[in-house]
């Protein structure tokens, strides 16, 4: 009984104590912040929860415990939303604006001189990457990797260059018989990216790369304390060991040009080559940093929405048999040959498919840029460094029609404005979005058209960190047609 009475009189003082702490810590950004912003300025509406987490509890009770990431976002508008589309919060260790309305996100993609890029835990992408870098940097890199990975005569060869990969990979699969989708995709999308990228062929020294990679991504939106055991810290370890092996390829193609003139047609060769018209190279760290940064940026969300396309289609046969059907006519007329970039891209079921599972997937559900200064907006003022958080409402009845199924045919009508922008907006708009495209709709007419598969658990569960996927990673049985 007294043992009891004391455990409730202290739950009760922990109660109020944390609601304390989250009343005090919301009362202190606000007066600290209104003191610089001065009288007549007001933040957005919200709550910056805790002292040094804020609202981190709430975020990984949603996406980590509960998952249901969209009841996040929906509690937040509920309980603050007041049509103006932004809610402030204390969130990945910065005080924050979430942004949750397209036409409030669309303003902040455009207005890129008071909202940029300033990438979280940029120690591990690079300082001089092209995530990194602003103004004349940016736009040199950027024009040209558009030019080298994402326009018409580039997709045709890195097209006609992935596809036997791809095929023997499949092929393997069969042999197997039961493989786990989202492991098998990253292997021989690891293997394809690290050709066209850097010439790199399968061995020991790509399996370590894939592995350093992996290990790099775990660590994007990690906590920063660099101690041993941390995300952030393997992610850091896993980036020198990156670089070494790139640092050790790149003293290699020095040597060869010294020999030959001939260039070796690959990303890193072209970045080596990259010159501005002052006849400025690029030195070996900016070219380091955006071989590695690039090959990240590029193979996650690659492999994951390649996995989540292979769980729709055989959750959803119907489907899978339309996608079947106007592959088969494509690989009928093809007599063995391979099917080019042109054909796949102008199949419009196949791209449809595609875009359905970017939408329905969503494995990037937010992105983030920074105030550069203190922003008015609607009303409110937005506090110079604060960080922007561009949510993406690809799943909600606002934006799409019965969001949760998997149907291909709703890209038949016109969709709302700004509604869909998975690969981000404004100057900062993903550059190798169409190569993306291209990849997933490859190995799917490919599937489509010589594999038959099943789920081996159909009710497996969701987890949402650090990215969307089923807990048995798509495990799935596959058999020739």
């Amino acid at each position: 009984m007294v043992v009891g009475l004391w455990f409730a009189v202290l739950m009760g003082a922990v109660t109020l104590v944390g609601w304390l702490l989250w009343w005090w810590n919301d009362v202190r950004y606000g007066r600290l912040v209104m003191a610089t912003l001065g009288e007549g300025k007001k933040l957005p509406p919200g709550h910056m929860g805790f002292p040094i987490i804020g609202d981190l509890l709430q975020f990984l009770w949603y996406f980590k415990f509960f998952r249901r990431p969209d009841d996040y976002i929906g509690s937040k508008r509920k309980k603050y939303g007041d049509g103006v589309g932004i809610i402030r919060t204390h969130l990945f260790g910065k005080p924050s604006v979430i942004v949750f309305l397209p036409t409030t996100c669309k303003h902040v993609f455009r207005d890129d001189k008071s909202f940029i890029l300033i990438w979280k835990n940029i120690e591990i992408v690079g300082e001089t990457s092209l995530v990194a870098v602003h103004g004349k940097a940016h736009f040199r890199i950027r024009s040209f990797v558009s030019r080298s990975i994402n326009k018409p005569d580039a997709l045709s060869r890195i097209a006609l260059a992935v596809q036997p990969r791809m095929i023997s990979a499949l092929q393997s699969w069969v042999k197997k018989h039961k493989v786990v989708a989202y492991k098998e995709v990253k292997k021989v999308t690891f293997q394809n990216i690290g050709k066209y990228f850097a010439s790199l062929e399968p061995r020991r020294t790509l399996d370590e790369l894939e592995e350093c990679f992996a290990g790099m991504v775990k660590g994007f939106r990690a906590y920063k304390l660099n101690i041993p055991g941390t995300a952030f810290h393997h992610a850091l370890q896993c980036r020198k060991r990156s670089m070494l092996i790139f640092k050790d390829e790149l003293e290699k193609r020095k040597k060869i040009h010294a020999r030959s003139s001939r260039p070796i047609n690959d990303l890193l060769d072209g970045l080596m080559n990259l010159k501005d018209d002052e006849v400025y190279y690029l030195s070996d760290t900016e070219i380091l940093d955006n071989i590695v940064s690039l090959l990240v940026s590029g193979f996650e969300t690659t492999v994951l929405v390649t996995t989540w396309a292979i769980y729709y289609l055989a959750k959803y046969p119907k489907v899978l048999q339309k996608l079947r059907d106007e592959n088969m006519s494509l690989k009928n007329n093809k007599n063995g040959q391979l099917v080019t970039s042109d054909e796949i891209l102008k199949s419009k079921y196949t791209i449809k498919v595609v875009e359905e599972t970017i939408r329905l997937a969503n494995v990037v559900p937010f992105v983030l840029r920074t105030a550069t200064k203190n922003v008015s907006y609607k009303g409110y003022t937005i506090p110079k460094g604060w960080n922007m958080i561009m949510w993406y409402l690809h799943t909600n009845t606002e934006n799409f029609d019965d969001p949760m199924c998997f149907n291909p045919d709703r890209w038949d009508a016109p969709k709302k404005p700004v509604t869909y922008q998975p690969f981000g907006g404004g100057i900062r708009h993903c550059v190798g979005n169409m190569l993306a495209r291209l990849q997933v709709a490859l190995i799917l007419h490919h599937l489509s058209t010589g594999y038959k598969w099943g789920l081996e658990n159909p009710d497996a569960k969701m987890r949402y960190l650090p990215y969307p996927m089923l807990e048995d990673l798509v495990e799935i049985t596959i058999e020739n047609l």
